[in-house]
């Protein structure tokens, strides 16, 4: 994984980082169905390229470099992953009460 989106992100998901990214990695996107249900935006790791264009366009800072995750918001390299390899109850079940911010 080559970036990773992180807690400023929650209730926020500004989606300039989307509209940037030329492949298509970071979602929910506004049109999907589960964006109003998302509690931030996710990278997927699988097809994120590295290049770092949606670093520059997050209005909150919430996008770090896998290498630079501040410690404390660690545990968001896994929730990028889960978000993308589980299904969305599994995602839930492991990830609604750590990690979250209310």
């Amino acid at each position: 994984m080559a970036y990773v989106i992180a807690e400023p992100c929650i209730g926020v998901k500004d989606t300039a980082c989307v509209n940037v990214c030329p492949v298509d990695c970071i979602h929910p996107r506004q049109d999907e169905s589960d964006f109003a249900n998302s509690p931030q935006l996710y990278i997927d790791p699988d097809t994120c390229i590295d290049c770092g264009a949606c670093v520059p366009e997050c209005p909150v800072s919430a996008i770090f470099p896998l290498e630079d995750v501040p410690d404390q918001w660690h545990q968001y390299i896994e929730m990028n992953a889960d978000a993308y390899k589980l299904s969305p109850d599994e995602y839930l079940a492991k990830w609604n009460t750590r990690g979250m911010k209310e």
